[in-house]
């Protein structure tokens, strides 16, 4: 087995108080507050979950274009618990400070081809791309001597929704889920609302980095470990997730210089995808990028911004890259 890296340092110490292994018996692939809890925990116990990546174990590190446009969306997403929490009752809120993140060395951003209608702009790639970048030195390798920090974050992570049955894990809720919030890093703490009873949480679809907005439908997906300290809040109510997080919104934790592109329409999801195009071409043309490999660094470590939603008709969306990402 690989031996696990953590994404960063801890200044903190804690103790371990129980282990779920990303074992079948520990897994699930849909949200369903009936499915039996695999752990019932007290408030303030600390967890480590093992998550496999987004696809399941499909491929590994020496995995190919072809295989990842072979994977399988049924199922997709195993989600490692879930974890009861005692005392956590429908109305309070479900307190969940991530202690540590450790992958195992790898991990791969792809897209498909277009026609399968994924990701921000499937009508600009007729084919599909894939990277596997190599965690091992604590940094993700890109092309072309480009390095994108590492930057370890849970892309689901959420409670069992109230309402009874089975439902999907591609869109977020709520009670959270793929919510892909890149800041909810180590030392974050995140706030859910509880719909059933003793919380039910449960975490999968780690990302070693990813750019706001994860364009091209994949971050940097990595199997990896997330610890977790639970506990109850009976003096909050709130309707959907909120965190607090001291993530840099820059790659080096500084101000530096960026590069940025400007997409304007009236349409705030138009816009979003005129912001990426002018950022693809920059790449290709300015960093010497295949439009595919552009797009796939777009996905790992663009990050988007509504910059303006006051100056009708037309709206601002605007694409960031940081100049620390490429070799002098």
């Amino acid at each position: 087995m690989t031996t696990p890296v953590q994404c960063v340092y801890m200044t903190q110490s804690y103790t371990v108080d129980y282990e779920l292994s990303d074992d079948d018996e520990n897994v699930h692939h849909v949200w369903d507050n009936s499915i039996e809890p695999a752990l019932t925990v007290e408030p303030g116990d600390v967890v480590r979950f093992e998550c496999r990546d987004a696809f399941d174990e499909q491929f590994g590190p020496d995995a190919d274009l072809a295989e990842f446009l072979n994977a399988s969306f049924d199922p997709v997403h195993p989600v490692t618990g879930p974890v009861y929490v005692e005392g956590a009752e429908p109305g309070d809120v479900l307190e969940v400070e991530f202690l540590n993140f450790e992958h195992k060395g790898w991990g791969y951003t792809g897209f498909f081809e277009g026609e399968r209608g994924f990701g921000l702009l499937p009508e600009e790639f007729e084919e599909g791309g894939f990277h596997v970048w190599d965690l091992a030195d604590g940094v993700a390798e890109f092309v072309n001597g480009i390095e994108v920090p590492i930057d370890c974050f849970p892309g689901i992570a959420g409670l069992a929704p109230g309402e009874d049955g089975e439902h999907g894990t591609l869109p977020p809720r709520d009670t959270g889920g793929n919510m892909d919030v890149k800041h909810m890093t180590e030392g974050s703490t995140v706030y859910f609302p509880v719909e059933a009873e003793g919380g039910l949480f449960s975490t999968a679809d780690c990302h070693a980095a990813q750019g706001d907005g994860e364009v091209c439908v994949t971050g940097i997906e990595a199997p990896m470990f997330v610890t977790a300290r639970f506990d109850v809040r009976k003096d909050q109510h709130i309707e959907q997730p909120q965190f607090e997080s001291h993530h840099p919104y820059t790659p080096t934790g500084r101000d530096e210089p960026m590069y940025a592109t400007t997409g304007i329409a009236p349409d705030l999801m138009d816009a979003t995808k005129k912001a990426v195009r002018h950022m693809i071409d920059h790449l290709h043309d300015e960093r010497g990028l295949t439009r595919a490999e552009a797009y796939i660094l777009c996905s790992a470590a663009v990050d988007l911004k509504v910059s303006e939603v006051v100056d009708a008709p037309n709206w601002t969306v605007t694409a960031y890259v940081a100049e620390s990402l490429f070799p002098e």
